[in-house]
């Protein structure tokens, strides 16, 4: 788990260091360990299923969002404008709710949105816990989609990147 998020104090308005924030990695770094990669793939497949997501879909996700990084965090201060500051919540909690979390880097609103009750926000960085509220919302995008894997990436990013859905399912074959 992320280390420092949930009993961080009060942070500026723009800025996040509750934990180290993510960096941009190379597209295939090996952040993780092997075996640890290979464990966190099963866990991936796993959540996949439960949502009926294509299980190498979901791994090019990971790849893509957070080179297999469970610790990976990113502040995302255009999405706390638009999505969680008007919301009126308290400093900490808007902060914590404006920041993608572990290897599907889902913000923390977006979770709060699909029902995920942890304690804090963190734990999302646990891999399980991510990946499983993780796979939620992203079937909740296919579905807005109606089944469109490119519309529902795009929507996944936040239309941020323009390249995210071909960059996406250019991954996909090494986790076929």
């Amino acid at each position: 788990m992320c280390q420092g998020a949930a009993s961080h104090p009060v942070i500026a308005k723009g800025q996040a260091e509750a934990c180290p924030t993510k960096t941009t990695l190379p597209p295939d770094s090996d952040h993780a360990a092997p075996a640890d990669r290979t464990a966190l793939i099963a866990l991936a497949r796993n959540a996949a299923a439960q949502d009926s997501l294509d299980p190498a879909l979901v791994c090019a996700i990971v790849e893509q969002e957070s080179a297999w990084d469970p610790h990976a965090i990113r502040y995302e201060p255009a999405f706390r404008t638009r999505y969680v500051a008007p919301l009126g919540l308290p400093p900490t909690e808007e902060v914590a709710r404006s920041i993608s979390w572990g290897l599907m880097q889902v913000m923390g609103q977006v979770a709060r949105e699909h029902g995920f009750a942890g304690k804090s926000l963190a734990e999302l960085c646990e891999p399980a816990a991510g990946l499983t509220i993780g796979c939620a919302a992203f079937a909740a995008k296919l579905r807005v989609s109606a089944d469109d894997v490119q519309r529902a990436l795009t929507l996944w990013n936040g239309g941020a990147n323009a390249a995210y859905a071909t960059q996406v399912l250019g991954r996909l074959a090494k986790y076929r």
